[in-house]
């Protein structure tokens, strides 16, 4: 059924497609600084003009002078309210001594890059750790904390190659 477009049922909003792309901009930590409870609802609240490009602290710089270009504005400086970016790419870390396996920082993580259960150890998923922060606060023995990714060193593999082997 169409309706005139005063009485269409549907809530109006920007077209998906603007929130698509200014989701795309955003670095998809889900840590909630700016207000909003991720990056999707901050991206919509963008594009339905309820939110500036200003409030996004892991971005910094970098993603309001292309959300800025995207929606072809003049970059505004990062809300101070919303504090500062970080020094540079973060990721949770455990101390597995400390660790008790009580589950909140499991509960606190937006996007599931910790893993383990009750009574058990707890690890990180390096890849999947935005560094957003939000599992920090909720341990009660203070055994998470937000640190520079880890750099793995690999050794090369000394010696000849199967091609090199005598016949």
């Amino acid at each position: 059924m169409k309706f005139p477009r005063s009485r269409d049922p549907r809530p109006a909003g920007p077209p998906a497609r603007d929130v698509q792309a200014i989701d795309a901009l955003l670095p998809q930590t889900q840590c909630g600084r700016c207000g909003y409870g991720g990056c999707l609802p901050y991206a919509q609240a963008i594009a339905a003009g309820q939110a500036d490009i200003d409030r996004c602290p892991p971005g910094g710089d970098a993603t309001i002078a292309a959300l800025a270009r995207l929606l072809g504005r003049e970059p505004p400086p990062l809300a101070a309210e919303c504090g500062v970016p970080p020094p540079g790419p973060q990721t949770a870390a455990i101390d597995e001594a400390q660790c008790i396996g009580c589950t909140l920082c499991i509960r606190a993580c937006p996007v599931d890059a910790i893993v383990g259960a009750q009574g058990q150890l707890h690890a990180v998923l390096p890849d999947a750790c935005t560094g957003c922060g939000l599992c920090v606060a909720p341990c009660p023995v203070d055994c998470v904390r937000i640190e520079p990714p880890a750099v793995s060193v690999h050794a090369p593999v000394l010696g000849t190659l199967a091609s090199d082997a005598p016949a």
